[in-house]
């Protein structure tokens, strides 16, 4: 009888430009989550700043993958970008809620609910931007 995990699954769907759609299946342990943050970082450094986490095929996470999705929000946020949680497990979801990574990042109930909030988090990048551009005297014209 053997011990180990089976192997995470992980597949990446490119919906926009700069965004990412990260489905991952399998336990997201000490074992796994390099895996994980290599995928991640893989992403970013492709040019996509707003990442999904689809966690529904996840039925455990440990700290390891706690740690992981709180190195890539800071990651996202240090470029402008975000990153958004979908569809975890009831068992996972208690993790996120009780160690307050769901206050870092927004946990979605749906893919497409996560997306929805993707776009609700560029235009508010966006309207910041405008917002910290010195503003032009049109009174002259």
């Amino acid at each position: 009888m053997s011990s180990e995990t089976a192997p995470l699954s992980i597949d990446v769907a490119v919906r926009q430009p700069d965004v990412a759609v990260v489905s991952v299946g399998g336990d997201l342990d000490v074992d796994t989550a390099t895996e994980l943050h290599y995928q991640l970082a893989n992403q970013i450094a492709h040019g996509r700043r707003n990442l999904v986490l689809d966690l529904s095929a996840v039925p455990f996470m440990d700290s390891s993958g706690l740690n992981i999705i709180l190195r890539t929000l800071q990651e996202a946020r240090r470029i402008g970008g975000s990153v958004q949680v979908a569809a975890p497990t009831s068992a996972v979801r208690r993790i996120l809620e009780l160690t307050g990574v769901g206050l870092a990042t927004p946990i979605r109930e749906t893919v497409d609910e996560a997306m929805r909030g993707v776009a609700d988090a560029v235009e508010t990048a966006k309207r910041g931007r405008q917002d910290d551009e010195p503003a032009v005297d049109r009174a002259e014209d």
